[in-house]
């Protein structure tokens, strides 16, 4: 395959890891009946047993050799707009949007104390001479606004706070 493979972030009772997609083609599994796995890797058998998941599949609980883990996996998208301040896996309120990429904030579409919906544009963000629509992905209230339009941006800096 050409090209960067995926990276997975997987978080199992607390621990993080992460692992490349093309760690998967080296494992051996054949799913024995539904939620229940049988895996070979480096000549060693386990059983793994689904015993919740969520609607997205992202979290679960898995029994591994009669041990119950919590696991949460996280594909490149969602670790990208954890990065941005969005975190939907977590179930927690969004309490900041911050810029995905350094920029050039060219207009802001919202007001300090303005209500927005899923989906409504905050600002425009130039980045590598593209127009960049920073919408937010929840209900919310603006409480501050961080930037003004024309303001150079870092990666990772918080262009407005949420509540």
């Amino acid at each position: 395959m050409a090209g960067k493979d995926k990276t997975f972030k997987v978080t199992a009772n607390g621990l993080v890891f992460t692992f490349p997609e093309n760690i998967i083609d080296t494992i051996d599994f054949v799913n024995k009946s539904p939620g229940e796995f049988h895996l070979i890797k480096h000549h060693r058998s386990v059983i793994v047993k689904i015993l919740e998941s969520d609607t997205s599949g992202k979290k679960q609980k898995v029994e591994v050799e009669g041990e119950t883990f919590d696991i949460e996996v996280k594909d490149e998208l969602d670790q990208m707009l954890e990065t941005m301040g969005y975190n939907f896996a977590s179930g927690k309120h969004i309490k900041e949007i911050k810029a995905p990429m350094p920029g050039l904030v060219l207009s802001i579409a919202v007001k300090e104390g303005q209500e927005i919906s899923e989906g409504d544009r905050v600002l425009i963000l130039e980045a590598m001479k593209m127009e960049n629509s920073i919408t937010v992905h929840a209900n919310a209230r603006i409480k501050r606004i961080a930037v003004t339009a024309g303001q150079a941006v870092e990666k990772g800096q918080v262009l407005a706070e949420l509540e």
